[in-house]
């Protein structure tokens, strides 16, 4: 399985790929949606998106916006990873197309339980292949 990871902080990137590999995903980084959106034009369609709302550029709102609007990237699950916490706030994201909302700081296992959530935990024969 491959994920989309999204957010203008390098730590974070890494801490989130971090975790999804030790879950058998193959990741790829982006620092904000626009740069997202590209490696989504070059063919690179992950099963999951991991993003972030507050970026540069293009933020993770207006990214879920634009992924939702073209049904080519329909099957991307999107998951919003971030420090708004604001009820409100969840409610846009899931609105917009987003399927679930993580808040930070999280640990590795409430990350996992979201994605086990979602139908997104790899099995074992999807890690070894």
């Amino acid at each position: 399985m491959r994920a989309l990871v999204i957010d203008d902080s390098r730590a974070m990137r890494r801490i989130v790929s971090s975790i999804l590999e030790g879950l058998g995903y193959e990741t790829r980084p982006a620092g904000h949606g626009r740069e997202a959106l590209d490696v989504l034009e070059e063919g690179w369609v992950p099963d999951l998106a991991c993003i972030d709302w507050n970026m540069p550029v293009m933020d993770g709102l207006q990214f879920v916006s634009a992924v939702r609007a073209n049904p080519s990237w329909r099957s991307v699950t999107l998951m919003m990873v971030t420090t708004e916490s604001e009820h409100g706030q969840i409610v846009r994201a899931l609105a917009a197309g987003a399927h679930e909302y993580v808040i930070k700081p999280f640990t590795p296992d409430a990350f996992a339980d979201k994605l086990s959530l979602l139908g997104l935990l790899p099995t074992a024969s999807e890690v070894s292949a």
